[in-house]
């Protein structure tokens, strides 16, 4: 016979093993060769706005390094590698025209406030809820399609990224 105690443990466990599994399974990954890039997103923007910010992880998973070379967003006239960085006390944001190294067994964040990928030339807003087509553009591993998520306007991290509960 089960007592209570039991059944409470083992619905309890069922229920953090299935958030687990929704999670995960909530994680867009898109792979070219030996680069793996997960959970593409953007914010949404203002009426009238032209530009909008890509971001991702990307992962080398291979022994040689690759770089990320660009991409493109059909929602956008233009798509540019950025990064952002303070400078005597003032940030600065700068095109990076031979792109961005990811070295073998390197994981490399494009985030706000960081390196990102720059969508200029919008065509119309982008709408939280979205989920806008686009692709990278790597040196060795090639073109990779993937699919940005638009969250809302002051997002920070995407929506379905596991909170950090690490103090």
């Amino acid at each position: 016979m089960l007592t209570l105690t039991k059944v409470l443990s083992s619905t309890l466990l069922t229920l953090a093993l299935s958030a687990v599994a929704a999670v995960t399974a909530s994680a867009q990954e898109f792979k070219a060769g030996q680069i793996v890039v997960t959970q593409p997103w953007s914010r949404a923007t203002p009426a009238g706005a032209k530009v909008a910010g890509g971001y991702m992880t990307i992962t080398n998973k291979g022994t040689e390094p690759d770089r990320l070379v660009g991409g493109s967003l059909p929602a956008a006239g233009k798509a540019e590698l950025h990064e952002m960085k303070m400078e005597g006390g003032v940030m600065r944001m700068r095109p990076l025209p031979n792109g961005l190294e990811i070295k073998p067994g390197q994981t490399v964040k494009l985030e706000p406030s960081g390196n990102h990928i720059m969508f200029e030339d919008l065509k119309q807003p982008l709408k939280q809820g979205e989920t806008l087509k686009g692709e990278l553009r790597f040196e060795k591993a090639g073109n990779v399609g993937v699919d940005y998520k638009v969250e809302g306007i002051g997002t920070t991290k995407p929506m379905s990224m596991p909170m950090d509960h690490s103090h």
